[in-house]
């Protein structure tokens, strides 16, 4: 794990290379922890700076995989870097992500909420800019996306997959 400290079995809390506070704990793909020694899945790196387009590709292709926890921490890294008139944009993305986890993870009250939330998010974003298609992403179709993933989620109640379920960031024929 690049930029972590060393395991702590003395009770402390585990603290990156800069000391903040960071679990070390590994995760799964869904980004819950594991016990400490058991392989998990690769963290995404903090922190990162990358292009919008770079940023929608690497999600993309996170999301595909079924790792909508991992997706939801490149739009974070974009929301935080990003020009502030987008972070609202990213913000909504990175919602739509961790809803999508909550979903996989069959937490269908916390999935069902923020995918709401994440579609309100990008509706609101478009609709302030004048934007229907920034960065080439199809925010229509995310929002429509989220809200039938929703309440399909509340309906059935139950698990969803991950891969399966991932949305299309800049339409079906992308």
């Amino acid at each position: 794990m690049t930029g972590t400290s060393e395991t702590r079995r003395d009770g402390g809390r585990d603290r990156d290379t800069e000391g903040r506070a960071r679990n070390a704990r590994p995760r799964d793909g869904l980004g819950r922890p594991l016990p400490y020694g058991v392989d998990g899945v690769e963290r995404q790196p903090e922190g990162v700076v990358r292009g919008p387009g770079e940023t929608v590709a690497e999600a993309q292709a996170l999301l595909d995989a079924g790792r909508p926890f991992h997706a939801h921490e490149v739009f974070e890294d974009a929301w935080k870097s990003g020009p502030r008139d987008e972070r609202g944009l990213w913000r909504g993305l990175a919602q739509l992500a961790v809803g999508l986890t909550h979903a996989a993870r069959g937490n269908a009250t916390g999935g069902a909420r923020l995918l709401r939330r994440g579609a309100g998010a990008v509706e609101e974003w478009t609709s302030g800019t004048g934007r229907p298609r920034p960065h080439d992403l199809d925010l229509t179709e995310l929002s429509v996306w989220a809200r039938e993933l929703a309440t399909v989620v509340e309906r059935d109640g139950g698990r969803v997959d991950a891969a399966a379920a991932s949305p299309r960031l800049r339409g079906r024929g992308a």
